[in-house]
């Protein structure tokens, strides 16, 4: 019998029959075999859906009459997993065939660590960067770092939150953590999940090894009224959500200010209603945000100045896409 990982590959299709047999057929062609792979059909339209016979020997498909989002599908696909351990795919992401190999061998190298990101590459451009890591500037802009960079060196380390496009977790820290915050639908969950999981101490490792290629945007298109409604008012939950202590009151006003500015440029684009649509209804929801986010700072575990150390910090971080990743040395268990 070939050798498996205790790992449960977790796969969110909306709309990906495009790209879907090309991540399968890379997921069945790795060096080492993950426990299982579960596709969920996310309530795609007719014409456009996934369907049992399009699975490879060994893939379960699981179908959901509605659109669940990205943190709603995984979170469902979470309880019918049995991996010690679950690796988040995007149906546009085509793993290396090592990655489940270098996914489990991080498990030995980071014992402590509990979450890890992988490198992403712009599929058919692979001497570009599509993502190592998700940084959070300190105005409360989350950014893939290194989006659209030369490939020339890879970082490795302890990164601010790490991308869901291919992100693996302990499954015990993401039960622990209650999955995504299903609110957001999609569009920064996987930054949101990361600052939670951070507030509570666990660490988020970049890994230059475990790769992809990414081809990105596929179900929504990147300048997507959808995409800019999710991202604007997404981000802003994110901030009210996790910020903590005096970080959250010195950061405030430099946050108004990005979001104001930010505005003014969607003009440019058309899209200054549903900038506006976004923004109105993630202060309406505020309440339950705060509600949220009294439990969030409750279960904290770190002081404001830990997150103050792993944010970006310089503006010119947000046009260069510079990575922050904290070095560090190979752990003890």
């Amino acid at each position: 019998m070939p050798q498996t990982a205790d790992i449960s590959v977790l796969i969110v299709s909306y709309k990906s029959v495009d790209t879907l047999a090309g991540c399968l057929a890379a997921l069945t062609a790795q060096s080492l075999a993950p426990r299982e792979i579960i596709v969920l059909e996310n309530g795609s339209p007719d014409g456009q859906r996934v369907r049992a016979a399009d699975m490879p020997e060994g893939v379960r498909l699981v179908e959901s009459d509605e659109n669940l989002g990205f943190a709603g599908g995984n979170n469902y696909l979470a309880t019918l997993a049995k991996g010690a351990w679950f690796a988040l795919l995007n149906p546009d992401a085509y793993p290396h065939p090592d990655w489940i190999e270098q996914l489990d061998r991080a498990r030995t190298i980071y014992p402590a660590a509990s979450m890890f990101g992988s490198t992403q590459f712009v599929a058919n451009q692979l001497d570009t960067l599509d993502g190592t890591g998700d940084c959070y500037h300190a105005l409360g802009l989350a950014y893939r770092s290194g989006y659209g960079r030369p490939a020339r060196s890879l970082p490795e380390g302890e990164v601010f939150a790490a991308c869901g496009a291919a992100l693996f977790i302990k499954r015990d820290v993401y039960e622990a953590l209650g999955g995504f915050d299903e609110r957001f639908f999609c569009y920064n969950e996987d930054v949101d999940l990361g600052y939670r999981a951070r507030l509570q101490g666990y660490q988020v490792i970049q890994l230059a090894s475990a790769a992809v290629d990414h081809v990105g945007y596929g179900s929504s298109g990147r300048r997507s009224e959808f995409a800019t409604y999710h991202g604007v008012r997404n981000r802003l939950w994110v901030f009210l959500k996790n910020t903590p202590g005096w970080l959250f009151w010195l950061l405030l006003p430099g946050h108004v200010l990005v979001t104001g500015l930010l505005w003014l440029s969607s003009l440019r684009f058309g899209q200054g209603r549903v900038f506006a649509r976004a923004l109105g209804d993630g202060l309406a929801g505020r309440r339950d945000i705060f509600l949220t986010r009294a439990e969030v700072q409750k279960a904290r575990r770190v002081p404001p100045s830990a997150i103050a150390r792993m944010m970006n910090w310089n503006p010119i971080d947000l046009l260069t896409r510079r990575a922050k990743v904290r070095l560090l040395s190979r752990q003890k268990p």
